[in-house]
Parts: structure tokens; sequence; C-alpha cells
């Protein structure tokens, strides 16, 4: 809140320091900076049995929820944004379908959240934002004249989805590899491991710009297999080696994910000045009305939908259905958007975007401590009844 407040007096709406007009190149590589570093430590966290342990719940958010949202977003659209195109609307609903786990930190780790769900957050909001990708590709391809067009939406799924995943895939398991083996020599310390993951990441998006495929799914890719190579090879070799270099697998990513906060929350002061503050100077009943449902109705029924049959109470479909905070994929593909001359409703895109991000930073973060701190009462005295409830399920 306080970073997009800023931004907004920055921006045009007060003091005017920081604006597209003066150059957008800037901006956009802030924004692509932050969501390629989200994507690969995000997916070099996620472990398969992260989805097997306790994974019906990421499971059905991402199996089930994540389509039905997309696609409620979509349908959403047509009576609340008169004047964009099918694919244009499909558009807005992929590009507010993914959360943001930075935007309701305090719900999803407040110790007194049971595991279960904690963990179902996490893992729904770390993989959300990669697969949601193909589809803004594919939307985007549908519209005559934009960039992705220009390929075809053939050309978009084997430049952008395949040939992406591959060099993504390529990089990340050799990276993770490489060092690996340099650890296990002892030719690196510590610090300039960690320096070795945003490299890492920057060489996955790097190759996939270069063959005009997606750099966002290439680093997405390449995070799993950096963060799989690394959990693959690690003991064997570095009990070869005993010292400081024989706990760096815990601590591999922590730069990484530091440097990925830091430019996020830039980002989001950006965001504030570039997109949201000129956006409060045009509202309209339509804009906001859909901001309030793509919070709402958008994000909890699919997810109730998704949970059905699934043994969760009441108040825990109700917590995870609201806590799915709009965040930075969110602007960074908004923003993409913009660029793209030839989407005729980008405009009104934009101020949708900008709106439905705001409002989530503004109530998400004035609601994560309460309603974590009373959603956790609820399920610590239900527990003391001695009712099981299959919230408690352990979760490793």
């Amino acid at each position: 809140m306080v970073f997009v407040g800023c931004g907004v007096v920055l921006g045009p709406v007060a003091l005017d320091i920081v604006d597209l007009k003066h150059g957008a190149e800037p901006v956009i590589a802030l924004l692509e900076a932050a969501l390629t570093l989200v994507l690969f430590t995000d997916a070099m966290t996620v472990r398969r049995r992260d989805l097997r342990t306790g994974g019906f719940l990421p499971g059905r958010l991402l199996g089930v929820g994540l389509p039905m949202t997309i696609g409620a977003g979509w349908l959403l659209a047509w009576p609340l944004l008169p004047g964009l195109t099918p694919w244009e609307l499909a558009l807005v609903g992929a590009v507010l379908a993914p959360t943001d786990a930075a935007l309701g930190k305090t719900a999803m780790s407040s110790p007194r959240v049971p595991a279960l769900v904690r963990h179902g957050l996490n893992v729904e909001s770390g993989l959300n934002d990669g697969m949601v990708l193909p589809f803004f590709l594919l939307f985007l391809a549908a519209i005559p004249g934009t960039s992705a067009a220009q390929e075809g939406e053939q050309g978009v799924f084997w430049r952008a989805l395949v040939l992406s995943s591959a060099l993504g895939f390529l990089v990340g398991a050799v990276g993770g590899r490489l060092l690996r083996s340099a650890q296990a020599r002892g030719w690196v310390s510590r610090e300039w491991a960690q320096l070795f993951v945003p490299a890492v990441a920057t060489a996955a998006y790097a190759l996939a710009v270069v063959v005009d495929g997606s750099g966002f799914i290439a680093a997405w890719i390449g995070g799993f297999a950096f963060g799989y190579t690394l959990r693959r090879f690690p003991a064997a070799e570095l009990q070869e080696n005993p010292g400081p270099l024989r706990d760096v697998p815990d601590r591999t990513a922590a730069f990484t994910e530091h440097l990925g906060e830091l430019l996020a929350s830039l980002s989001l002061l950006v965001f504030g000045a570039v997109l949201l503050g000129p956006t409060l100077e045009k509202l309209s009943w339509g804009i906001v009305g859909y901001a309030v449902l793509s919070l709402t109705v958008v994000r909890m029924l699919p997810v109730a939908v998704a949970l059905a049959g699934s043994g969760l109470r009441l108040p825990t479909v109700a917590y995870i259905g609201w806590f799915g905070p709009r965040g930075l994929a969110s602007v960074v593909l908004g923003l993409l958007l913009l660029e793209e001359e030839h989407v005729q409703g980008v405009e009104l895109l934009a101020s949708v975007v900008a709106v439905t991000v705001g409002l989530s930073v503004l109530l998400h973060g004035v609601s994560a401590v309460a309603l974590a701190d009373r959603y956790g009462g609820w399920h610590e005295k239900t527990t003391a009844t001695g009712r099981k409830l299959r919230e408690g399920t352990p979760v490793s």
C-alpha cells in the first residue's frame, strides 16, 4: 500500500516525475525483470511432493479453479466492458486470473492458519502466473495485427510454448548441473553461488526472446528444471567436500528471492505512477464494478466449485476464495498490452487492470492480518472441541 501510494504521488496526478511518456522502455524492463525472477524462483521452490502431500488443494485450485476463473472473467466482462472484442474480453480474464502471494503474505504465512491452507495458497500462487501465460499468448494471437498474431496461433504454440519451454528446461537443467559440479569441487563460494541463480533466469529469458519465443515461459520452466537439478544432485557430491558449502542447497535461491521482492516492490511503485494514478482521473462504474466482481465472484465462485466435495469447511473455502490477490503478473501483462497498437480497447483494458490491482492492494492488504487471526481462531476453537477437520491434514 505504501509503495503504490508513493507511486501515485510521483506520477502525473501529483508530482509528474514518473510516467510512460518520457520513456516506457526502462519501466517495461524493470517490470519484466521482476516478473522473470519471481517466475523462476516460484517454480524453483515447488517440489513434486508439494503436489502430492495435501496436493488435492493446489491441484483443484490450479486444475479446476484457474480455467474457471479465466472463463468467469471473460463472461462477466461482456456486459460491464462494452466496446471490447471477444478476444480482448478474454485477455481481461487471463490477465486478472493469476494471484500474487506477496500482497497477501500474512494470510498465507500466519502460523494460526492451518498448514494445509497456507501450503495450498502458496503453491497455487507460485504456479498460476506461469500457467496463465499460454492463455494470454493464444488470446493475443487471435487479435489481428498484434505481435503474437504475426506468428499465428500455430506459430505461438510452437515458438512461445514448445520451443521456449524446451530452451528454458535446457538452460535450467544445465545451469543447475554446472552449479552442483562447481560446488562439489569447491570452485564457487556460497555468495557467488547465489549470484549464479539470477544469471540462469536471465539466460533462459534471453534465449527464448532471441528465437521470438516467450521469455517468461522459458524462465518459469527453467526454474522447475534448475530446482529439480539442485535437489537431484546435492548430498552425494557435497559430502565429499565438508565445510560451508554443505548447506548451500537450502540457501541458493535466497538472494534471488530477495532481489525479486525488491524489484516487485519497485514495480508496485511504478504501477501506482503510470497506471493507477492516471486511471483514477477517469473512473467509470463499469470499470469499478468489474474490479469488485473480479476480486469476489470471479475468484470465489470458481474456488467454491473447485473445492466442492473436498471435505473443507465453509470458512476455509471462503478464506481461500478471498485471498486471491492480484499483483505483479497482472501489472506486467497489462503494461505489455499497452505496447500493442492493434488492440483497440487497450486503454480500457489497462484501466480495468489498474483498478482491480489497486483495489486488491488495498482490500487484501487491510484484511490480511485480521482475517488470518479470525480464521485461525475459528480453526483452533473447532479443533479444541475434538472435531476432526480436513484442514488439519499434516503437510511437510
